[in-house]
């Protein structure tokens, strides 16, 4: 029987189970949190439409961050909670306009599964997308 963590709607398997790619007789690899936010950010960037991650705030604080040296835009906008073989992500994203956000929304599922088994093995319990905004071009031109 498996446990789980039911803190949230999210049921991610932690203990139990049948040994998956990350678990052999010789041990166990965990994937720490921070590495699937990255790999999660980078999948969502990599898809046409999307062009920026996380809310109004988080870019703000992220983008002073960033000067001073110490924000990493990579896990700006994605949250996760990581068990032992599978992972549930959240990920906030600012889409362009005029483009379709459902399919913008598939194919960032797509991708961040596609990397996320690729590269850590682990399988996504669900990749749940917020789209928080819509980009106009000239948009920076205003704020600045």
């Amino acid at each position: 029987m498996a446990d789980t963590d039911t803190a949230s709607s999210k049921e991610v398997t932690t203990r139990g189970g049948a040994p998956g790619p990350l678990q052999s007789e010789r041990g166990t690899t965990t994937i720490a949190d921070a590495v699937v936010e990255k790999v999660a950010g980078i999948a969502t960037r990599e898809v046409a439409g999307v062009h920026d991650l996380g809310g109004g705030a988080a870019r703000a604080v992220g983008a002073m961050t960033q000067r001073v040296g110490i924000g990493d835009e990579r896990t700006q906008g994605v949250s996760v909670e990581v068990g032992e073989r599978e992972a549930a992500i959240d990920v906030v994203v600012v889409i362009e306009y005029g483009e379709s956000i459902p399919k913008v929304s598939d194919s960032i599922r797509e991708n961040v599964i596609k990397r996320l088994e690729g590269i850590t093995g682990l399988q996504a319990a669900e990749v749940n997308i917020t789209v928080n905004d819509l980009y106009f071009p000239g948009d920076e031109e205003q704020q600045e």
